[in-house]
């Protein structure tokens, strides 16, 4: 793939690709790596992250490095809620611990728009935690990409 775009391109018009899309978002997401993360962005992109507003991958990057240290344990499952010409709308629940041990089930959606190269311009993102205890957790896969076998959100009834 080249540094110039990010396939599957808009228009998006098929579930497939829409799918494709997303689930290159949570792999990389669950990657927890946050240069390689930011590269999915435009160099100018735009996000809200609950009540944080911050501009360009230099910010991202920053970004995503205080969440995964603060976030321990993170795993992500992200799924398709509705989609149109360049913009996907996501719904996302991950796990994660605080430094403390306490277990949190993160719910939110998040509303994407993309540049004509397939790179996001624009995340808007609402996220709500909810502590649990770490036996009613359900993302127990092995730190990275989630196995394809594993069931997504609407099979876990989340």
């Amino acid at each position: 793939m080249s540094e110039a775009s990010r396939p599957p391109l808009p228009p998006f018009e098929t579930l497939d690709a829409v799918t494709r899309k997303v689930r290159l978002a949570e792999d990389a997401w669950n990657s927890r790596d946050p240069v390689a993360v930011s590269l999915a962005y435009t160099p100018d992109s735009e996000w809200r992250n609950r009540d944080v507003f911050l501009t360009g991958r230099a910010a991202i990057v920053d970004f995503l490095t205080r969440k995964w240290a603060r976030e321990q344990d993170y795993r992500l499952i992200k799924e398709v809620w509705a989609w149109r010409e360049n913009r996907i709308a996501v719904r996302f629940v991950y796990e994660w611990r605080d430094a403390a041990g306490q277990w949190f089930r993160a719910h939110g959606n998040e509303n994407w728009e993309f540049a004509p190269d397939g790179r996001m311009r624009r995340r808007v993102a609402s996220i709500n935690d909810q502590a649990i205890g770490e036996d009613e957790r359900l993302f127990h896969w092995p730190q990275g990409r989630r196995p394809d076998a594993h069931p997504g959100l609407t099979e876990l009834g989340l």
